[in-house]
């Protein structure tokens, strides 16, 4: 009998098949669109195994495919597909208390007006620079931006760092999970915050191109060349780029 068939399982199998999945939405979700066999490498899972999970996941509208974007020149046939973490699959890791969050900050605002909301989100993210800083003011700054994304990640973020696309060159943050995603959609001085202590720690502009706030499928951060001018040369600061963006999604590149 394959694998692959929908067959009961007794409480301990069901336990570890529940787990797996668990574990393959995870992955989804920490390293963005992947394909089937890439998973299936990452987990040591046979082909019918992480088809299962993958199709239980899809039904539970846990994640959902995609066509991957092309790299070069595509010959014919049918694109690759990958499959990306959905918004109801980011809820099921985090956002227990939005609801109460996003109501205490309505709360600030209405008492002591929308300054008062910049000010409780940058003491929010002064602890995080705190715990940060020794560690990238002891490595070269070429390679802060690769440790400020092992430190997010090891916060929950699922972050990553590589080159940003051509012509802007520079370097690239992308935060593949945001905790406080659905709050920061309504106040976003909270991303702000974050990026500004993002420049302090990097000790350059960045620009935020995308957040999942915003309904995009990763928060992505360009990091300008260090002496190569605010915002890479885009006049763009920080600050305005999360509330600002232009018309449509903007183009990251996951990684």
């Amino acid at each position: 009998m394959s694998d692959a068939t929908a067959t009961p399982l007794p409480g301990p199998e069901r336990g570890a098949e529940n787990g797996t999945r668990a574990r393959v939405a995870r992955i989804i979700l920490e390293q963005g669109p992947i394909t089937a066999s890439e998973l299936g490498e990452r987990l040591g899972l046979t082909p019918a195994a992480i088809r299962r999970h993958l199709d239980n996941l899809t039904a539970e509208g846990m994640v959902e495919a995609r066509d991957a974007r092309p790299r070069g020149r595509r010959g014919r046939g049918r694109p690759a597909r990958v499959f990306a973490i959905t918004e109801a699959g980011r809820d099921a890791f985090v956002h227990a208390y939005d609801d109460l969050a996003a109501n205490a900050l309505r709360f600030l605002a209405q008492t002591a007006g929308p300054e008062a909301v910049s000010d409780f989100a940058r003491s929010q993210v002064a602890e995080l620079e705190r715990r940060y800083k020794p560690k990238l003011d002891a490595v070269p700054p070429e390679q802060r931006i690769r440790l400020l994304a092992e430190a997010l990640s090891n916060d929950g973020y699922a972050a990553a760092a590589g080159r940003a696309p051509a012509p802007g060159g520079g370097d690239q943050l992308c935060q593949h999970h945001c905790p406080v995603a659905h709050v920061a959609a309504e106040f976003p001085q909270l991303c702000e915050a974050e990026i500004e202590a993002f420049e302090r720690l990097l000790g350059t502009p960045v620009r935020r191109l995308a957040t999942i706030a915003h309904g995009d499928g990763v928060c992505t951060t360009h990091v300008t060349p260090r002496g190569g001018g605010a915002g890479g040369g885009h006049g763009t600061p920080a600050s305005k780029a999360v509330r600002h963006r232009a018309g449509g999604r903007v183009q990251h590149k996951d990684v």
